[in-house]
């Protein structure tokens, strides 16, 4: 059914001062929908559409429209503010607590979301501390548009600086919602649901360190979760990287922005020492997550029959993934090297199409470089346009550095056989090697030193052709 009916006015038969605030809205209709609602929730007698639990199972049409109008009326101020002063969100604790109906809670969640967008309503909303644990126990609903409303209720409530720390502070005192997030993310199907739930995941990360290292390091505990029957089951033993790791792949094909967030959360993760081991000390020694990463890179993301352009569609999604990979190669590196050397079970310091992806993005970028400074010059009396070329340039200048920087790692690994295999495969030839070359130096003088002397092995005329175009790097004898 339409969830957007025509919201009722205020006629002009109606008795004077009817009108909520300038709006055209009725007070009268208000009050006698939100009556109504209490009603459904205690009914006088009998409902025969109310479990035996007490509590209707589900709202006749004619309250489903109304309450969805008081849904859609919820956005403008002047009726958030009329449905505060008449304590609208004791009445949906109510529904909270009593209802069985999923479509209610959804609605009546919608709703609080709506008034939660301004910001007295969002502070009044958010220190109701018994309102708030409601709230948060609404993440262990089984009912996927109910979930779908209560993570937007908390990522508006996140995103404003004066009630954040309330929340947040809730939160990581609130055992459950880990629980509950993780479970989520490891087994939706409902790609809207997983978005909404990575954006708080991420805004959570984003403020607070204390409760990302928390989450990185629980596992342990067990708490009731969501059920069909609202009886009590145990969730598995959930750790934070398979979920996320989940989650990402189920976004992956149907909402980039929503790939974005995730790669976002891993790449928060590998800000601490914990969230790094945490990925590569899974028992696969993080192969699922880097083979996932890898697969973005040279199978999806900036190929090479995509318009240089691209890299600023995809500036931030790549710099997450390859910061990612950066950190998780430096640590394996450092770590375990050796073993991994000896057992020959390494799966990614030589992989020579993973380094054509890095070179390619180089040259991308420097495509798109030239243009912005084409368009910078058009436009330099203009402040705005300056202003956003200076800033893609930003982004782009923190995407260089992270692909140089794993760029660079990887060249120090190379052997005579993988460089054979670059070029034979057309990633290594005198074009790429000089992107990589211009990029990399002067700040990564050795590692491209080291990769010279192997290219020596494998092919003289390219690295004495190098040499000339780079006279820095000539071997002094």
């Amino acid at each position: 059914m339409d969830r957007n009916p025509s919201p009722p006015g205020s006629d002009a038969e109606e008795e004077e001062g009817d009108a909520v605030g300038n709006t055209v809205y009725s007070k009268h209709w208000l009050f006698s929908v939100l009556t109504r609602l209490i009603e459904v929730i205690a009914p006088a007698e009998p409902d025969p559409a109310a479990s035996p639990e007490g509590g209707r199972t589900e709202l006749d049409e004619e309250m489903e429209n109304d309450i969805c109008k008081v849904w859609d009326m919820s956005m403008d101020e002047d009726v958030a503010l009329f449905l505060q002063e008449f304590n609208a969100p004791d009445i949906f604790m109510g529904v909270f607590a009593k209802s069985k109906c999923p479509r209610l809670t959804e609605i009546c969640v919608g709703i609080l979301g709506n008034m939660a967008c301004f910001q007295d309503i969002c502070m009044s909303i958010s220190k109701d501390e018994n309102l708030g644990q409601v709230l948060l126990q609404r993440l262990c609903d089984s009912d996927s548009p109910t979930l779908l409303e209560t993570s937007r209720l908390l990522l508006t409530c996140l995103s404003q600086p004066e009630v954040a720390n309330v929340w947040v502070e809730r939160i990581r005192d609130n055992p459950s919602v880990y629980d509950c997030v993780c479970f989520i993310m490891s087994s939706s199907t409902n790609v809207e649901l997983l978005v909404k739930v990575g954006e708080v995941v991420d805004k959570l990360f984003d403020l607070d360190e204390e409760l990302m290292l928390n989450w990185i390091k629980n596992g342990t505990c067990r708490s009731v979760g969501p059920s069909v029957d609202d009886s009590p089951e145990e969730l598995p033993d959930f750790k934070i990287v398979p979920c996320i790791l989940e989650a990402a792949k189920q976004v992956r094909s149907d909402n980039p922005e929503g790939l974005d967030v995730y790669m976002h959360i891993l790449q928060l993760l590998t800000t601490v020492d914990e969230g790094i081991q945490a990925i590569v000390q899974a028992p696969d020694g993080g192969k699922e997550t880097w083979s996932f990463l890898y697969d973005l890179i040279c199978q999806e993301l900036c190929q090479p029959d995509d318009p240089p352009i691209i890299v600023q569609e995809q500036k931030t999604v790549l710099a997450s993934i390859l910061s990612v990979l950066s950190a998780m190669f430096a640590s394996q590196t450092e770590q375990e090297y050796t073993r991994m050397r000896k057992s020959k079970s390494c799966f990614f310091f030589v992989d020579m199409p993973l380094i054509g992806s890095l070179i390619r993005i180089l040259q991308y970028m420097e495509s798109c470089g030239k243009r912005a400074a084409d368009k910078s010059k058009e436009s330099e009396q203009e402040e705005t346009g300056r202003t956003d070329v200076n800033e893609e340039d930003f982004h782009l200048k923190i995407l260089k550095d992270i692909c140089c920087e794993l760029l660079s790692n990887m060249l120090q690994e190379l052997t005579k056989e993988n460089t054979l295999e670059g070029l034979h495969q057309g990633h290594l030839n005198e074009q790429t090697c000089c992107c990589a070359f211009q990029n990399l130096l002067p700040l990564y003088f050795a590692s491209v030193e080291s990769f010279l002397e192997v290219l020596r092995e494998a092919d003289q005329t390219l690295a004495d052709n190098l040499e000339k175009r780079f006279p820095s790097l000539k071997v002094h004898t």
